[in-house]
């Protein structure tokens, strides 16, 4: 085959690979972000970040998606001499709907292992409609987790936004870009690797 009859061939298909890539790069942001909740019978709030997120499910049980909220928080975590546990407590007392709000001590360090430290914590509340309460960047991947390893329960789940750390627009921002490429990895990984061990 002459060489620019090669070229003919292969130019088209390079120029489609490229046009692919830019694509997803410019949805890579959008794409992680799922922001659906229904009414559910409670809303756990994933451990991580604890200003957003808390407040995001304080919303939504003020609107009357759910009846009960359990946070989830770090069992060993410390922040100098108090454990983040203690601050929890402290935390709920301080809110205005405090008697429908718990917290869910968990030991796992990853999304899935969080999932199964919150399954104990559901045994003993009624209903099965679980709204997960998490940061935007993260909420495909915790929809998909939670569903896969706790498939008795039916799950939602509802993004909350820190324009600091995350923005769609990712490549406008060197911290938006990074929280990015770092989520991308993981769901890489879960999909990949973690959700068939």
């Amino acid at each position: 085959m002459a060489p620019n009859r090669h070229w003919i061939i292969v130019a088209p298909l390079l120029i489609a690979v490229l046009v692919c890539i830019l694509l997803f790069a410019f949805s890579a942001g959008k794409i992680l972000v799922v922001d659906s909740p229904v009414p559910s019978d409670v809303i756990v709030v994933l451990a991580g970040e604890t200003s957003h997120r808390p407040e995001h499910a304080m919303e939504l049980l003020n609107r009357g998606l759910a009846s009960r909220v359990i946070i989830d928080v770090p069992a060993q975590a410390r922040i100098y001499e108090f454990s983040q546990v203690d601050l929890a407590k402290q935390y709920i007392r301080d809110l205005p709907h405090s008697s429908s709000v718990d917290i869910c001590p968990i030991q796992g360090l990853s999304t899935r292992d969080e999932s199964h430290d919150v399954r104990k914590c559901l045994d003993h509340l009624p209903g099965s409609r679980i709204l997960i309460v998490t940061s935007d960047f993260h909420t495909r991947r915790a929809l998909s987790t939670f569903r896969h390893e706790l498939r008795i329960k039916s799950f939602s789940v509802a993004a909350a936004h820190d324009e600091t750390q995350f923005g769609t627009r990712w490549w406008t921002h060197r911290q938006w870009a990074k929280t990015c490429v770092d989520e991308w990895l993981r769901v890489v990984w879960w999909n990949m690797v973690e959700r068939w061990q």
